[in-house]
């Protein structure tokens, strides 16, 4: 496969000027890694009830226990 010898040199030459760029992006290109994917007000609710539900196991637990087979 022939290649003109200027096309080689424009891919050389781009490569080149993207070697000392390497790991530098644009702020503007960079996500927000604060956003978060859910919201806070979920966020709470799902602790609410993952908690509520706990307690409320540990209580109906205490309260009926059940007797251990023998």
């Amino acid at each position: 496969m022939t290649v003109s010898k200027r096309v080689a040199n424009a891919k050389s030459g781009k490569f080149h000027k993207g070697v000392h760029k390497r790991g530098l992006v644009d702020e503007a290109k960079q996500k927000k890694a604060s956003k978060l994917p859910v919201g806070p007000l979920m966020l709470g609710f799902f602790i609410f009830v993952v908690i509520g539900s706990a307690i409320l196991q540990i209580i109906r637990t205490a309260t009926n226990p059940r007797e251990l087979p023998a």
